[in-house]
């Protein structure tokens, strides 16, 4: 998420992830399950995670004096960087429990065995996020956000320019040099947005990046870069006022009684967020209790004002900014889990071919 740069080969891609396995995850200790308390049970336990989780300290408190457990957490880059790294460990994994694998990478995970089995008690309105094809209960959902074309309303007012609505939209002219976002290959929010472009236009997808590109798009490593930096209401001096991010972004961009920002809901690819147990975890039962607590009404009524994402229980109530500017799509763009498997590997070679002319 945090380093801008483009893809301009399928070979450089390889490389990159190959330099991956003398990379460790982020964090504190080791990936050891400590020493055992009196009855032999580990007392640590390993959360592997993407650069964006964060809930409250009081939160990780009572989790680890309610289990008797140290819960230490290791955060590195975007879900696909994550998804990644946990690839080239499989099975010699660097922690005991994963969080934030999606749908959009979900599946490489699961055919490289990086998961264990685990049915976790799901809270309502949660089995509607289940990962499709996952028989073996390998990953757990924990949060969902639909990623969506952003614009900066204020900009366009004070340019007198009509936002734009559409896909279609970007390649307009009137928007040259104006939307950024991230890459496919680096960040699971670029990889949804290139998902929703298969879904809009069929085979035809690498002629809309065509046009996309040569319309000026920029493409960032991840999301970070994308909204805080490029984008004109991202709080740095960004200069682009499309921007890749999500349905619930317009919440947290308020002024006075409104949202400065806008998602554009006919350009959304709904994203969901699952937690597993680690195969070769250390410690695989510290890991369930792990996603037990990622599940439990305390985590999920956090997960909109920590990590800006809806939770999967549908018994939550909202914060009263969400109902009003976080206003999810009726209708998102989607692609079968199974075509993404089958196709994904050729479908990033060929983005990268079309972005790097």
């Amino acid at each position: 998420m945090t380093r801008a740069c483009r893809l301009y080969s399928s070979a450089l891609l390889t490389a990159a992830l190959l330099a991956l396995t003398a990379c460790s995850l982020v964090g504190g200790g080791d990936s050891s399950a400590g020493e055992p308390d009196a009855e032999g049970q580990p007392t640590k336990v390993v959360l592997v995670t993407h650069e964006s989780f964060a809930l409250p300290d009081k939160l990780v408190k009572q989790f680890e004096q309610d289990t008797g457990l140290d819960l230490v957490i290791r955060a590195s880059g975007d879900a696909g960087t994550l998804t990644n790294k946990l690839v080239l460990s499989a099975g010699n994994p660097q922690g005991d429990v994963a969080f934030g694998v999606d749908n959009t990478f979900a599946s490489r995970a699961l055919d490289n065995d990086v998961f264990a089995p685990y049915a976790a008690a799901m809270p309502a309105g949660a089995d509607a996020y289940a990962l499709p094809g996952d028989d073996d209960h390998r990953l757990a959902p924990v949060d969902n956000a639909s990623v969506c074309v952003n614009v900066d309303t204020t900009w366009f007012d004070k340019q007198g320019l009509a936002p734009p609505k559409s896909l279609d939209d970007l390649t307009d002219p009137a928007y040259q040099d104006l939307f950024v976002l991230p890459g496919a290959a680096t960040s699971s929010t670029g990889m949804a947005f290139l998902l929703a472009t298969i879904a809009e236009y069929g085979d035809a997808w690498p002629d809309y990046w065509t046009r996309l590109m040569d319309n000026g798009a920029k493409l960032t490593a991840g999301w970070s870069d994308a909204y805080e930096v490029d984008f004109t209401q991202g709080g740095g001096k960004g200069d682009r006022p499309i921007v890749l991010s999500y349905d619930s972004s317009p919440a947290f961009t308020i002024g006075g009684d409104t949202s400065t920002t806008r998602a554009l809901l006919d350009t959304c690819f709904r994203q969901v967020e699952y937690a597993g147990v680690l195969a070769g975890a250390d410690n695989p039962d510290g890991a369930q209790q792990v996603i037990d607590w990622l599940l439990s009404p305390e985590v999920q009524q956090q997960l909109p004002t920590s990590m800006y994402v809806f939770p999967v229980d549908s018994s939550v109530t909202l914060p009263a900014e969400w109902a009003k500017y976080a206003v999810p799509p009726a209708d998102p763009l989607t692609v079968d889990p199974a075509e993404i498997a089958k196709n994904r590997d050729e479908w990033l070679t060929t983005w990268s071919d079309v972005t790097s002319r």
